[in-house]
Parts: C-alpha cells; structure tokens; sequence
C-alpha cells in the first residue's frame, strides 16, 4: 500500500495555529461543559487569559452570557447546553461579561463536536464582536486625534458632546430628522467612592462608559457630560425604540460588576430621556433629560423615565 504523504493541513499543530491566530475567539468544551482550549481572539475579546479559563466549566461565572433582557443564560437558555443535548449548531446574539467588568456584545455560533463513533464529545463555541463595537472604537480613536476624548472613560467629552447635540438640533430643525437624548447617572456613586476610593470609582465609570459605548450604533454618540453623568444622542429612533435602548443600558450595567480585592463592585443607572422636537435648544433639552433622570432616582433608581408625548 503506497505510503500517504504528510501535509502541513493535516497536522494538529497547523489546526492549533490558524486557530490561535483567528480574530474571533473560539474555545471547545467536553460533555461536562469543561473548558479544554480557549485561542488568542477569546483573550482579546474577553480579557481572560487561557490559563484563568483552562479546565474551568463555562459556568463557572466567567463569561455570564446574558441576554437583551439580563437573562443568565447559564441557568436558563444556555446555547451550548443545547446543542450539548440535541447536536444542532446554534447562532445569538448575547452580552459577555469581559475581565474588566463590562458587557461586550458578541454573535455566538456554537457546533457539536463528535468522535469517530458520531457520538457528541463536547462542542465548540465561536464569538465574535458585533460590527458597531468596532465602529465605536474607530470612533474613540478618532475622537482622541482631535483631542474630544475624556481621558478617564475613553468616551466623547463634553465639548464634543455639546458640537454633536447643536448639530443634531440644526438637522432636526431643518430637515425634521428626529433623535433622542438618554441622560444617565450612576445610583449613590458618592458612596462607592467613600467607601471604596477613587481609583475604584474610576473604574466603575469607565466599566459604564464600556456598557455605553459596546453596545451603540455606529452613528449615534456617548458622551461624559459630567462627574458620573452620561449623555447619549439617538439618531433616527422613536419612542418605544428609544425607551428599549434606555432599558437595554440599564440592565446591562445592572449585570456588569468590577471586580476588587473587597469583592465585585456593583451599580445601577437612573435614565431619563426624550425626543428632540423643533423649536428645542441644547439648554432645554438636556434641562429635560436631567429632571426625567431624577424623577427616575426618586422612584428608587435603576430606573428609565420618560417625557409623555405631548
């Protein structure tokens, strides 16, 4: 029988290195949802190294898959446990928990992995960044050439932020385009800082401003308005679409946590918003936003309330 020439494609370490050197992460599980490989994109995406995960069970509070509504689905709806149990590959959309405490948006795609006989041996998981959390990077780093970036969280800072809300009002004012403004506060930050000091204060702001700035559209803006207040420009949206990405905020930064040598560090946000309508100036929109985000703080915070339509 002739002798079968080796290749380099069938060599376990050629699969090990094109798997190392995928931008997206990917890491394999066995029957018991034990963690036996985690690549270089899986490190990049979620800030664990592969000797923190190696050997751990996915559900071992690492990446906390949650979805739009705050849903762990590492107790209810688990992508990989399913497809452990039937064999179907699977594809969703969730939000990891990364090293540093906020929530990234990633597409996950999960297939069984089988063993010579057919029978399901573990599965592998494929997650990736969706495409507006690398438009919104782009964007941090365009705003840093021209010096509109706020140091601490990365995000746009105020004098950016009011040039963008004086030209969103003009667009609105002259082609009737509509968006929103979402005017969020961390709850009894001031606490955080005097019982656990600044620098943990300013990672709990930049562990916000990730939630924030992961999980926008390309073209809408986060900014620092202040202190521990943020303000977002909406482009394009109505009030029901506006209201659940003011939801979706606050639940994402209610499921993130910084973690600290006195244990995880947890917050939530009080939200007000509202859409722009002709005749609204910067002042009085903001001033608008501002008195719905109180009102959400004095309903006990954690909040999003809106202005009624008129």
């Amino acid at each position: 029988m002739p002798k079968r020439d080796a290749r380099a494609g069938d060599s376990p370490e050629f699969f090990r290195k094109l798997l190392e050197n995928l931008h997206d992460g990917v890491y394999f599980v066995d029957p018991e949802r034990r963690i036996t490989y985690w690549n270089r994109g899986a490190e990049r995406i979620s800030g664990y190294a592969a000797r923190e995960v190696t050997g751990t069970h996915c559900f071992d509070e690492i990446l906390v898959h949650v979805d739009d509504a705050g849903t762990r689905l590492c107790e209810h709806g688990c992508p990989l446990t399913a497809t452990l149990a039937d064999g179907e590959s699977r594809q969703v959309d969730v939000y990891l928990h990364h090293k540093e405490g906020h929530r990234v948006p990633v597409r996950v795609r999960v297939a069984p992995i089988r063993d010579e006989a057919g029978r399901i041996s573990g599965a592998v998981e494929v997650f990736s960044e969706n495409s507006a959390t690398v438009a919104a990077l782009q964007r941090i780093r365009e705003l840093q050439a021209m010096a509109y970036v706020d140091q601490l969280t990365g995000l746009a800072n105020r004098v950016f932020t009011e040039i963008t809300l004086r030209a969103r009002l003009e667009e609105t004012e002259r082609y009737g385009w509509p968006f929103g403004v979402l005017f969020a506060d961390i709850d009894g930050f001031k606490a955080v800082n005097d019982r656990y000091g600044h620098a943990i204060g300013d990672r709990v702001l930049a562990m916000v401003a990730r939630d924030f700035a992961g999980n926008l559209r390309a073209f809408d803006l986060v900014g620092r308005w202040g202190g521990d207040e943020f303000i977002v420009l909406v482009v394009n949206v109505d009030e029901p679409s506006l209201h659940a990405l003011g939801e979706r905020f606050r639940t994402l930064v209610a499921n993130s946590a910084v973690p600290s040598p006195a244990g995880e560090i947890r917050v939530t946000i009080s939200v007000g918003g509202t859409l722009a309508r002709r005749g609204d100036d910067a002042a009085s929109l903001v001033a608008s936003a501002d008195a719905l985000m109180y009102e959400a703080k004095r309903s006990g915070g954690d909040a999003v309330v809106f202005a009624a339509a008129p």
